[in-house]
């Protein structure tokens, strides 16, 4: 059946969720979490951490801020071309970053605003190829191609060269930060991936432990320099709320 992209999506997109594809993490049922109190933690049941939008907020407002959250806008308000805009984008990011810089623990926050895939808002300049792939739904430079098909990347068993099928990276995107850590008016020319994102958690929680197994955490660019941890306090103390439907800054709250 044909989609018809010419109306916004409404909400759920299943294939933009990667954690349902994983049993520590899968909720097919979308069974609820215990209570506002276990989002976040080991305790919240078959809910297996996943939620809805509104039960991210929800915790927040309660006390409890989990130590990491992956927030995924609802359809309309992704940014995809074709059913979404980069207004009702906005719409979405302004709505999160206000609300976070109102709670007590914005001091200890950093958001990383990541992108999926360019969907169509490609850039001018491809990205040098990490890990090259030769498998038969390769066609980057030639039919069965991806890169030169080696990698210094590695593969999921001892038996395996390289992790065949995962050509990349892909087109140039976005990632912002957006922190009381972060540099004000900087912008960063390290090279990193979404994996990068990854690696930074890994940093602050595991002691830099990487997950291994052909996973790209283990080569990604740190995020690092975007933020500026020289003080024992924040440099990057001033609050900015926006208007979420001009962009325009509403007031600087204290």
């Amino acid at each position: 059946m044909r989609e018809d992209r010419s109306q916004n999506k409404h909400d759920y997109l299943p294939h933009h969720e990667p954690f349902q594809y994983y049993k520590s993490t899968a909720n097919p049922l979308h069974v609820r979490p215990k209570s506002l109190k276990t989002i976040g933690t080991n305790g919240d049941g078959a809910a297996n951490h996943q939620y809805d939008t509104h039960d991210f907020f929800d915790a927040v407002k309660a006390g409890n801020f989990p130590a990491v959250s992956y927030l995924k806008a609802p359809g309309y308000e992704d940014g995809h071309a074709g059913y979404s805009t980069p207004i009702d984008e906005q719409k979405f990011i302004v709505q999160v970053i206000n609300f976070l810089q109102q709670q007590p623990d914005w001091e200890h926050t950093a958001v990383i605003i990541a992108y999926d895939d360019s969907d169509g808002w490609y850039d001018h300049e491809m990205a040098p190829t990490i890990n090259g792939s030769a498998t038969k739904s390769d066609a980057l430079n030639g039919a069965g191609k991806c890169g030169d098909g080696h990698s210094a990347l590695p593969g999921v068993s001892p038996a395996a060269a390289h992790a065949q099928g995962r050509c990349g990276p892909g087109p140039r995107l976005p990632l912002l930060v957006i922190s009381p850590w972060s540099k004000p008016n900087y912008v960063d020319h390290a090279e990193t991936v979404q994996t990068s994102i990854l690696r930074f958690i890994e940093d602050i929680f595991l002691g830099g432990k990487r997950l291994g197994a052909g996973s790209f955490d283990a080569t990604s660019g740190s995020l690092d320099s975007m933020f500026d941890f020289s003080s024992s306090r924040p440099k990057n103390a001033q609050k900015i709320l926006l208007d979420a439907d001009t962009g325009l800054v509403l007031s600087s709250p204290k």
